[in-house]
């Protein structure tokens, strides 16, 4: 498709909205996009205009029927000239009178829903939600749903996507300390938000309080960074609360653009939404308070349900002044170290769930879904024979391809037909039957192979055969070929050699998990220069619910009161005495660490075998978890590992993705790139494994736990951006014409 995007909003001044308009327009820009933007402008339009940006000005602010109507005729004269492929609306206003033009010049109209609107009376019929809606959190989904009649498939969620180079810890605060005279040895409260009506509640309160608070926090000062409807009538506030207090207590700034320098002094923030993921993304304190209600100091247990809201704290209850001064004073009398650990964990959430590239590559997703012919898709791949980890890739695959492409029909080729189906809601057909393989793929559009180590001879020529002969047929027919993720190699023989060379060649699409395989493919004589290196779709699958997660501990018998180390081990070749040492290991994690031990099943029942064994070797007690695992449970089942060790790769991955550190057992090479990918320790190789070698590596991780768990973050997030790329190839192969 062609790239050329008009974003249609109310304004460019201060506010999470119009932030997340900003950030988005220049990283689709960084991505090849153009860009322009339609809006009454404000005070990022000098940005967007820095960043190559295009902007026009229309007077789509309220309702004012003047207004609207001007902005009607602007923006049919604005699509008529610059033709863009897509027209993306932001707000009401924008959404009503882009939907009015869309009626008859039919362009493709996509809108994003960052917050509930009033439905009554007339303002219901003044909403339209175009082809394609975004929502930046599931409850909104729900409410569009609900109020609006919006059919779930056609509404996508995404997130508010924040720069973690702008809004950092290692950014200065000193600018504005400087700017505004403030002392750096005292407390500084910072607030940022629009301050209209139906955003300058927390300002309000924070102002309210402010008396108290100079009288139990020394030296105290507030930070209201913010233009609105109400800011005049809230500096006069913030003047009348100075005079009672007797000093500068509370500095009203106004609209500003360098919100990451404002945020960067701060020593407790106060807000919500994407102004309060910006103070994580800096490791600041947080406070969540707003119009829709009040959450408290941001902790841990109180991530699920924030996220569900888009870290708006609606049904939260209200703000209570009492509670919001206690907290702020509790807050910013913790001890340094809480509040350092608070910060880390903030930092890591936000790389974890909230980055730009995310965020970026979920819009990109939807504007393919606008070309959304039927499809019929076939997957090929190590699917149906229990394995976790492949199990787990054809979850996100399956899951993608539902959520972005739900006019297609998906057909799995799997060991265990009637599984999958039921598994995955989706057909599936026997693997070994030639008849049904012939029959799916003669009928198919396009072929998605992988991801996993499908191209390998190590395991066996005959396995190789089968996924070269699926990918040739397919070619043969001229059908769409993706190779989706493939770890390639190692492949020994010659004939193998070439066999891989040849239908790599001639796939539509290719992206290979890691470096590595790339390089095995060059090696091959393979010198195609459009194969992308991704890596593992596993980076992007979600965990359950921690309800379910400690319902299953509780049902196994598996006690949560110390922390767990996680053990994923399977059977190889020339394993002689393996379990016995891995067993000795274990004791060794139980005495130095008084660790709980958990053994991990990955491949039902190989591994549970194996790993009863080395249970059976240890002097201390152990569990198993032996069951076959659904895929977003067993991301939540590693997640509550304080530590993982593991032969299994796809078991390194989603720890990794869980930011659970580990070290690795190699048996393949492909567990060795990994290990290399992520800069982590192994802990030997399968075949000659030492455990007084792997006990030295272990106590290394596990001393410097913290550290480790910092580094994990920040390498994950780019193979989390990266495992994105997968599906935006795949989408752009499915609406590309052959």
């Amino acid at each position: 498709m062609s790239k050329k995007i008009l974003m249609a909003t109310m304004g460019l001044d201060i506010g999470g909205a119009e932030t997340h308009i900003v950030e988005l327009s220049k990283e689709l820009k960084r991505r090849g996009y153009d860009i322009i933007i339609a809006s009454n402008g404000g005070i990022y339009e000098q940005e967007i205009l820095a960043a190559g940006i295009r902007h026009y000005t229309v007077p789509m602010h309220n309702r004012n029927a003047e207004n609207l109507y001007k902005s009607l005729v602007l923006m049919r004269k604005i699509i008529m000239k610059e033709k863009p492929d897509i027209v993306h609306a932001h707000a009401r206003i924008p959404a009503f009178i882009c939907g009015i033009l869309h009626k008859f010049m039919k362009f493709r109209f996509v809108t994003t829903a960052h917050w509930v609107f009033d439905s009554s009376g007339i303002l219901r019929y003044l909403t339209n939600w175009g082809e394609r809606t975004i929502a930046v959190s599931d409850d909104i989904k729900e409410y569009l749903e609900r109020n609006y009649s919006v059919a779930s498939e056609n509404i996508y969620v995404t997130i508010n996507g924040i720069d973690t180079d702008k809004f950092s810890p290692v950014v200065s605060g000193n600018k504005l300390i400087s700017e505004l005279g403030l002392n750096h040895r005292k407390p500084i409260v910072v607030h940022v938000s629009r301050l209209d009506e139906d955003r300058a509640m927390a300002a309000e309160r924070l102002i309210q309080i402010a008396p108290i608070l100079s009288w139990e926090v020394d030296g105290i000062q507030i930070v209201i960074a913010g233009g609105g409807g109400r800011f005049e009538e809230l500096r006069m506030k913030a003047d009348a609360a100075n005079a009672q207090i007797g000093r500068k207590c509370i500095y009203m700034l106004g609209a500003r653009s360098d919100i990451s320098d404002i945020v960067a002094a701060a020593d407790l923030f106060v807000g919500v939404s994407r102004a309060a993921l910006e103070a994580m993304a800096a490791e600041k304190l947080t406070i969540l308070a707003g119009n829709e209600g009040y959450a408290g100091l941001f902790e841990p247990e109180k991530l699920n349900s924030c996220r569900e809201t888009n870290f708006c704290c609606r049904e939260c209850g209200p703000i209570d002044n009492d509670q919001f001064a206690d907290d702020i004073r509790s807050a910013l009398s913790l001890p340094l170290d809480k509040k350092e650990q608070l910060g880390r964990f903030y930092r890591e959430m936000i790389f974890r769930y909230y980055s730009v590239s995310k965020m970026a590559g979920d819009y990109i997703t939807v504007y393919y879904t606008l070309k959304n012919p039927d499809r019929k898709i076939v997957l090929s791949g190590y699917y149906g024979f229990s394995n976790s980890g492949d199990e787990a890739i054809l979850y996100t695959i399956v899951d993608f391809l539902k959520e972005k492409c739900p006019d297609s029909e998906i057909t799995v080729l799997s060991k265990n037909p009637e599984k999958t189906m039921y598994t995955y809601q989706c057909n599936a057909v026997n693997r070994f039957s030639i008849r049904e393989v012939h029959k799916v793929l003669k009928k198919c559009d396009i072929l998605i192979s992988g991801g996993g180590s499908l191209l390998q001879d190590r395991t066996s020529t005959r396995s190789l055969l089968y996924y070269a002969l699926i990918v040739y047929y397919a070619e043969l027919k001229k059908k769409k070929v993706m190779i989706y993720a493939n770890g390639i190699g190692p492949v020994n023989k010659t004939m193998n050699r070439k066999i891989v060379a040849h239908i790599i060649s001639k796939a539509d699409e290719v992206t290979l998990r890691d470096e590595e395989s790339l390089e095995e493919l060059r090696n091959m004589g393979v010198w195609r220069e459009d194969i992308h290196v991704t890596s593992d779709p596993v980076f992007r699958l979600e965990e359950a619910p921690d309800q379910r997660i400690n319902e299953i501990f509780q049902e196994k018998g598996i006690p949560t009161d110390k922390p767990i180390v996680m053990i994923a081990i399977r059977d190889w070749e020339n394993l002689k005495g393996f379990a016995r040492k891995v067993a000795m290991l274990c004791d060794y994690i139980y005495n130095k660490y008084d660790y709980n031990i958990v053994f991990l099943a990955m491949q039902v029942p190989d591994d549970v075998i194996i790993s009863q064994k080395a249970k059976g070797y240890m002097k201390n007690p152990a569990y198993i978890l032996e069951d076959a695992f659904n895929s977003q449970e067993l991301a939540g089942i590693i997640g509550k590992a304080h530590f993982l060790i593991a032969m299994r790769l796809h078991a390194l991955i989603i720890s990794a993705k869980m930011n659970v550190p580990f070290v690795g057992i190699v048996y393949d090479p492909k567990v060795e790139y990994y290990l290399k990918t992520l800069q982590m320790h192994k802990a030997g190789t399968a075949e000659s494994f030492d455990y007084i070698e792997a006990a030295s590596v272990v106590s290394a991780v596990l001393d410097n736990i913290d550290a480790y768990k910092k580094h994990l973050a920040a390498r994950t997030e780019k193979l989390g951006d990266l495992a994105d790329e997968n599906t935006r190839y795949l989408l752009e192969l499915i609406n590309k014409d052959k």
